[in-house]
């Protein structure tokens, strides 16, 4: 059998941030975790279940000694923020009445939703609810994550996938994905897509190469973008091209040579 661990609990504290900053009692544990537990659940039904969707990737929670500081990671600020802020304020005083106290909320913007596990499993999810293709909606998201300057990316699907009576499981891969490597930034997301025809169970990982280095667009494919080196043409070129093709348009045409060495006579039998 082989033995997974979950690479984000396999990298946190050695590379990774824990997602819960606190201290509490033994006492008072239990329910400051239940309180985490209950603000990501409340987050996720929010802005990730329902429309319109805000595309929450992460929810970070720090407390002291008087307020609990909640930290949204979003691909989309302004449906979190709102107009002038009220969303916020409406989320800030739902949180308030879930755990009772002072809750303080920032939101912080994902500058690449393709690269982060959790958006592009939720995106094939959505994709899989409006009855698209699964190979193709894997396939895509692959491609995107690829074209942002991942390393690598893998996605497994498993369940009734496109409505057959008995479940499987599909992968896509692309690029390296190096789990055991303690050094390799991989981000790893779990995902369910709803359909009418049960649940199906999403899995991504996306390796950005080791930590502290810093990703870059695929050059490849801004070089299919551009037309080939031999094609291009200087500012002076592209200036003088119309004036050579004027000048040779204007040249009178001669007509064909006969008898020599271009065109052969036809030999004639006597």
């Amino acid at each position: 059998m082989g033995q997974k661990v979950q690479p984000i609990g396999f990298r946190t504290g050695i590379r990774l941030p824990w997602q819960s900053t606190w201290f509490a009692l033994k006492a008072t544990y239990g329910q400051m975790l239940v309180e985490d537990h209950r603000i990501r659940v409340y987050v996720d039904k929010k802005f990730n279940k329902q429309p319109p969707f805000a595309a929450v990737s992460k929810v970070e929670i720090a407390r002291t000694r008087n307020e609990v500081k909640v930290t949204l990671h979003t691909a989309r600020p302004g449906m979190v923020i709102g107009p002038r802020g009220a969303e916020v304020d409406k989320l800030r005083q739902d949180l308030e009445t879930l755990i009772d106290k002072q809750v303080v909320v920032n939101v912080i913007e994902i500058k690449e939703p393709a690269l982060d596990a959790r958006l592009v499993g939720e995106a094939i999810a959505e994709q899989m609810k409006k009855r698209v293709a699964f190979r193709r909606a894997m396939k895509q998201q692959c491609e995107f994550a690829m074209q942002a300057g991942a390393k690598g990316v893998k996605v497994i699907c498993s369940g009734r996938l496109g409505g057959a009576e008995m479940a499987r499981r599909e992968t896509q891969m692309q690029g390296s994905i190096p789990l055991h490597t303690i050094d390799a930034d991989v981000d790893y997301a779990a995902v369910d897509a709803r359909t009418t025809y049960g649940i199906i169970g999403i899995k991504v990982w996306i390796y950005k190469g080791k930590y502290g280095t810093r990703l870059e667009p695929d050059p490849n494919v801004k070089r299919t973008l551009r037309r080939p080196r031999s094609a291009r043409r200087t500012p002076r070129a592209a200036a003088e091209a119309p004036l050579k093709e004027s000048a040779a348009d204007s040249k009178p045409k001669q007509a064909p040579k006969t008898g020599s060495a271009a065109t052969p006579e036809k030999k004639t039998e006597a």
